[in-house]
């Protein structure tokens, strides 16, 4: 995943270009970079963040970088942005999106006599391809179009130039691109709360396939959006933040309406549970909205303690990160000691923490640990966005549990039965999940009770890790 920020002012970005960047740290862990635009033409920086948060890493460019427009990133994989020299000038680029077809476009744009240069671990940087697509063509836009409708996957991007910042909403708008507007310019984000606090008050979205200009006068569409969208709606289940929206729809009102819709078909009673709790932080919304419609008291039996252990710090070999993502976890054990708890988390991947997490949970004296995800199970990798670091989709613990049950090789129909909530296969699925992690129930979030939580028509959102449907 990752994020990004660009402005286009009158005056000097780099105040808003460091902090609306930074406000994008919760979508990103391993990279980050901001490139200025002014007098002295590039300025660019770009270092590892996986050990230190993005204000201290940058904070020597932050004080030294002068421009009037600019762009920055969060990235969770190759560095950037980077700054391109071709035949349409010299630009920065940055990128949000996923290339499932990179060994075919690299080969292409390689067979066609160019090279590619920024290489990390043997790997090619996918900003870089994206830069080399839309340098084959005769001008900016041509090449932006081509590059997108290449890929298998898809791409939204930022080129910040000498005559303006390009604004590319990926085809089928996946991500999002927001704007907001001061007296003396404009800025574009991925989340649309990183420039309140700056000042830009909301302009508008981007539409998807959208193609636009912006400088410090104004944001000039130059390819008008289509018609089709499927943004991701994972992206307010977990990815987004609390304080942003998308498309019109606040995160935080989205998850506490998913609770509250959650616990209308649940029906667990207070002879059942003493408290509802959410996993912190973004299981948290949809707990209160549970709590609120059963009537059972919303609790905070652990805390997540944050201070030295941002998100940044994350180590890459899995059996740290599960360490450490338990770390985090300070118990109450007031609050925990012979209580029935129901517990909901955003979401189960992997579901290695959240196994961990129950055990901690009955270690420090819980009654009962029933389980409520807020979304239905994940049965398919992404393909578009890159939300989970996996792999492979045999890391799904649904895609285990389903080979156990039917075998190595699974059928799409039979796959099209285990996300059936009203299916044997699907509830035979629960069975396995809850008794390989420990819970005393286990009941997931519905999609359709989800999309009416998320208030968008269901063809305008992409649901293809929970149904599959493209």
């Amino acid at each position: 995943m990752g994020g990004f920020f660009a402005a286009a002012r009158k005056k000097d970005v780099v105040f808003d270009l460091f902090f609306g960047t930074d406000y994008h740290s919760h979508l990103g862990t391993r990279r980050a970079g901001m490139v200025a635009y002014g007098e002295n033409g590039f300025d660019r920086a770009i270092h590892n963040i996986e050990n230190s948060p993005f204000r201290t890493k940058f904070e020597k460019d932050f004080h030294s970088m002068r421009g009037t427009m600019g762009i920055g990133c969060i990235s969770d994989y190759e560095p950037q942005p980077l700054v391109v020299r071709s035949h349409h000038g010299t630009y920065a680029i940055t990128t949000v999106g996923k290339i499932n077809n990179m060994d075919a476009l690299t080969e292409q744009i390689l067979s066609g006599g160019r090279s590619l240069m920024e290489m990390r671990g043997g790997l090619i940087n996918a900003t870089e391809l994206v830069a080399a697509l839309i340098n084959t063509k005769d001008n900016l836009i041509e090449g932006i179009r081509y590059a997108q409708e290449q890929i298998d996957g898809s791409m939204t991007m930022l080129l910040l130039t000498p005559q303006g910042v390009y604004l590319a909403r990926d085809m089928l708008g996946r991500t999002p691109l927001v704007l907001g507007k001061k007296e003396d310019g404009f800025c574009a984000a991925f989340e649309a709360f990183a420039y309140l606090n700056l000042g830009y008050e909301p302009y508008r979205e981007l539409g998807p396939g959208e193609i636009a200009i912006m400088t410090p006068e104004g944001v000039q569409t130059l390819v008008a959006p289509g018609n089709k969208m499927r943004i991701c709606t994972f992206l307010w289940v977990y990815y987004g933040y609390p304080s942003s929206f998308y498309e019109g729809v606040s995160v935080e009102k989205m998850r506490y309406d998913c609770g509250r819709l959650m616990a209308k078909r649940d029906q667990m009673s207070k002879d059942e549970i003493d408290i509802v709790a959410g996993v912190p932080d973004s299981g948290t919304a949809h707990a209160v909205g549970y709590a609120n419609e059963s009537g059972v008291p919303f609790s905070r039996p652990f805390i997540k303690y944050t201070p030295t252990w941002p998100r940044s710090f994350m180590p890459t070999i899995q059996t740290q990160r599960n360490l450490i993502a338990r770390m985090k976890l300070i118990p109450v054990h007031e609050l925990i000691e012979g209580q029935r708890m129901l517990l909901i988390d955003d979401s189960i991947v992997r579901g290695t923490q959240l196994r961990e997490t129950t055990e901690f949970l009955f270690h420090s004296g819980a009654e009962a640990v029933h389980v409520r995800p807020a979304c239905p199970p994940l049965v398919f990798g992404c393909k578009y966005i890159n939300f989970s670091r996996s792999s492979s989709e045999m890391e799904l613990i649904t895609r285990q549990v389903i080979s156990q049950l039917e075998g190595e090789d699974v059928e799409r129909s039979v796959l099209d039965d285990y996300v059936n909530p009203d299916s044997d296969r699907y509830h035979a699925m629960l069975d396995k999940i809850k008794e390989r992690m420990g819970f005393t129930s286990l009941a997931f979030n519905r999609l359709d009770d989800l999309l009416e939580a998320c208030g968008i028509e269901k063809d305008k959102l992409c649901t293809y890790c929970w149904d599959g449907r493209e």
